[in-house]
């Protein structure tokens, strides 16, 4: 795959993240539905197990909604392609590398 086609794919999740995103429904997901049709979600409100960078797919500190689901979803996207990239970069190094033998962990 060349760098073309990777730059296609980021800036086509990165417009379905900001264009599309603001467009999601409001309805609680599924485990947020269970808990409200089993009447325990009150047990979970206010309650953080880990500490979220963007709780509820929303940019903090940004009054118009839209927009900071906008945001949310392109630092989200921009984040994911980082950490994916990296890690390919890794296995592909890694895969290319010799071995104490002189040879390529790559089986052909």
């Amino acid at each position: 795959m060349n760098k073309k086609h990777i730059v296609i794919g980021l800036l086509l999740a990165v417009a379905i993240a900001v264009f599309l995103s603001p467009l999601a429904s409001p309805s609680p997901d599924g485990l947020e539905r269970v808990a409200e049709d089993k009447g325990f979600l009150h047990l979970a409100e206010g309650v953080e197990l880990i500490k979220a960078w963007m709780p509820d797919y929303v940019f903090p500190g940004i009054a118009n909604e839209a927009l900071a689901t906008s945001l949310a979803g392109f630092i989200g996207t921009l984040l994911v392609f980082g950490v994916l990239s990296g890690v390919g970069l890794i296995l592909a190094r890694r895969e290319k590398a010799p071995d104490s033998r002189g040879r390529s962990h790559r089986q052909n």
